[in-house]
């Protein structure tokens, strides 16, 4: 099938419709129209990872929106970005703000970094972002928290919402349940939600592993948030930070019923389309 941007390339589109490819981990490539997207990338040979990134990054041409949601490497890869930027000029990389200088060091021009806070809506490449916050941490020392003590009051972590061809896609970055989460996603009207499912626990955050969502956390917010579809994420790359899908379509059946989820396979293109009235 070839690399999962070509593969992506070829699916054909009508208007209404979204193609998405899964990368692994957080990973996602977007095509909406004319336009190509990368959120969370994480295209570079790593110590413990448990496969390759099968999209070498100077083969990521043709992309015009690079989402980064937080500072983390299988997030912000400042390994494989210069390479992106390389293969595609034209691209634009969004970042909360308290990371732009992280950015510009790796090797991408000032003019094409863009720093974000939640509350902005920004048009770029045909699409419309709306950040969100995300409660995550650097490190154990400082999470559970928007980063707000690191960042001279600016939140360091991310979720965006992003609107393409009438559909409202949220891609959570790494995060946990926070007052207001729910209500202020539901109010968004999320057409499709993708949302981290490893989890955290003790042993893990002994490790200087900061957590995430797990599989049943999620499943109640898709539910809260009134998802039409959830997509799972961030639970496969690392032997020993993991979640399980299965577990989270248990939690969505005993639990949830009536909320749709899809586990989309590693680099197959898929397909959505909004049931919603025409924003």
């Amino acid at each position: 099938m070839g690399d999962p941007l070509s593969a992506l390339r070829e699916v054909p589109l009508g208007p209404g419709r979204v193609a998405l490819s899964w990368l692994g981990q957080a990973g996602f490539i977007l095509r909406a129209g004319d336009t190509t997207a990368l959120i969370d990338p994480f295209l570079s040979t790593w110590k413990g990872r448990l496969y390759e990134s099968s999209l070498p990054a100077s083969q990521a041409t043709g992309i015009d929106l690079v989402l980064c949601t937080h500072e983390h490497v299988d997030h912000f890869d400042a390994g494989s970005a210069p390479a992106i930027a390389t293969a595609s000029p034209q691209a634009v990389f969004v970042v909360p703000s308290p990371i732009v200088d992280m950015v510009t060091e790796a090797g991408i021009a000032p003019d094409r970094v863009v720093g974000v806070q939640p509350g902005d809506d920004v048009e770029l490449a045909g699409l419309r972002v709306m950040p969100v916050p995300a409660k995550h941490g650097v490190t154990m020392e400082d999470a559970y928290g928007f980063g707000e003590e690191l960042s001279d009051g600016l939140i360091r972590f991310l979720g965006y919402v992003v609107d393409a061809e009438g559909m409202r896609l949220y891609h959570a970055g790494d995060t946990i349940h926070y007052d207001g989460m729910e209500s202020r996603l539901r109010d968004l009207a999320i057409d499709v939600g993708m949302l981290p499912i490893n989890g955290r626990d003790p042993e893990r955050e002994a490790r200087d592993i900061v957590g995430n969502l797990s599989e049943r956390e999620a499943a109640w917010l898709a539910q809260a948030c009134r998802f039409d579809l959830l997509i799972p994420m961030h639970y496969d790359l690392f032997a020993r930070n993991r979640g399980s899908p299965a577990h989270l379509v248990e939690s969505v059946e005993r639990d949830h019923p009536g909320v749709p989820v899809y586990v989309p396979p590693r680099d197959h293109p898929f397909v959505c389309a909004s049931r919603r009235p025409s924003r």
